[in-house]
Order: structure tokens, then C-alpha cells, then sequence
């Protein structure tokens, strides 16, 4: 068990990849515990605000403090981490070589994820506040938009890449901080597609899942990469 921010960098850049949220949901997860546990003897605690300790606070921190560490509604649905190592095979396996325009060319993205993607692909980044906004997005085209902006993360085209704090008309902070958005391509700046076949990539994250947790299932492992 890692016990602070550091431990748990080095120990996803040992492993590639972890499910975020405290659950390894049949796969891997570095964090094997919620924020409904508390471990005897163990300074991992969820939601105390500790930057050391809280695993919540890791995901911005990964974010605004490293270059080498992706976090976003990448796997299930839900979160996770990929390092910069790990991202290419990724890509390889989600987008398959293709581009945005491509997968939309062919059916596989909707006029929403169309609108969103454009829309944080012209702005470089911009808050998750200000992106609803954009696409005037409301209260009955909420649950869309949700949806729509998770495909766009499970399917690598953007991630998160920090928070900052909303605004009001004097130009004052309220509130929650925002989650901010940008392109894959942004967030690393360059091109990491690299050369891998499907099948290589596949593989190559199949075999580092059996090495991770020799008990996970043939249907899970699939559902996870893809």
C-alpha cells in the first residue's frame, strides 16, 4: 500500500495504468479502497483535504504538477489513470489510427460530441462551466452532454488537465472549482498515436493486466481496454 502523492506516482509509473475512485472493479487499482473505508495503521484517507494523503486530491494534482500522468472517464465510464508510457497503446487500441474527423465521417461520434469537441479543441482549454455554456447546454440536454463529453474521454479524443475556480460578475471566486478540459493532442503536446498495430496494443495491455491481477476475467480485461 502506497502511503502519499509521491509513493502513488511511482507506483502507477511502475504499473501503467489504475482505476481512479478507490475501485478496481475486477481489474487494478493502486488505491484498492473508497472513501466508506478507513484502514488501521494506514494515512490514506478519502476526502480530508490532505494533498499527501487524500487520494481525491491526486487527480488534480497529477494533473497541474506532472507532465507524464493522464486522469479522465477512461475506463468503464468511469476514472482512471494512464501514464504517458501506457497512452500510446491506448490510443492504438480506442482510435485505432483514425482522427476525429474520421470517426465522425463514419458514424462512430454524434453532433454533440461534434459540437463539444470543437468547441475545446478552439478554445485549447477551458472549464467545464464555460463549455456548457458554448454548447448551451440545458437542464432537459444535461444528461446528454454528460454522456456525450464521457465518450469523448473513454474514446481518447480529450481528458482533463485541471481545475480552476468560477467566476462571478465582479470577477470574484464561488464555489466548487471547475474541471477543465482539452484535446489529447494538447495535453501532451504532440502526436503519441505511435506505430502499434491493434492487435500489438491489445496484447501488450492484456499481458500488463495479468501481471497486475492474475485473477481478472477474459470479458472484464476486454470491456476495459476497449
Amino acid at each position: 500500500m502506497v502511503n502519499s502523492f509521491d509513493e502513488f506516482c511511482e507506483e502507477l509509473q511502475r504499473c501503467g495504468f489504475s482505476m481512479g475512485g478507490g475501485n478496481a472493479k475486477g481489474i487494478y487499482a493502486i488505491i484498492p479502497f473508497d472513501w466508506k473505508t478507513t484502514l488501521p495503521d494506514c494515512p490514506i484517507v478519502w476526502h480530508t483535504g490532505n494533498p499527501e494523503t487524500d487520494p481525491w486530491e491526486w487527480r488534480m494534482r497529477v494533473l497541474e504538477e506532472r507532465k507524464d500522468i493522464a486522469y479522465g472517464k477512461v475506463f468503464f465510464g468511469t476514472s482512471g489513470y494512464i501514464t504517458r508510457e501506457w497512452y500510446p497503446y491506448f490510443l492504438a487500441v480506442r482510435r485505432q489510427g483514425m482522427s476525429f474527423e474520421d470517426w465522425y465521417d463514419i458514424g462512430k461520434l454524434n453532433q454533440l460530441e461534434k459540437q463539444i469537441y470543437e468547441v475545446i479543441r478552439e478554445n485549447s482549454r477551458i472549464a467545464l462551466h464555460d463549455l456548457k455554456r458554448d454548447c448551451c447546454i440545458t437542464k432537459e440536454t444535461s444528461s446528454q452532454f454528460d454522456k456525450a463529453l464521457t465518450n469523448l474521454q473513454k474514446n481518447l479524443f480529450v481528458t482533463m488537465c485541471g481545475r480552476m475556480p468560477k467566476l462571478n460578475k465582479a470577477g470574484e471566486p464561488y464555489g466548487w472549482n471547475s474541471t477543465v478540459f482539452c484535446t489529447v493532442e494538447e495535453f501532451w503536446g504532440e502526436d503519441l498515436s505511435g506505430n502499434y498495430t491493434y492487435d500489438e496494443a491489445y496484447q501488450k495491455i492484456h499481458d500488463r493486466i495479468m501481471e497486475l491481477n492474475p485473477d481478472a476475467q477474459e470479458k472484464v480485461i476486454k470491456k476495459f481496454i476497449l
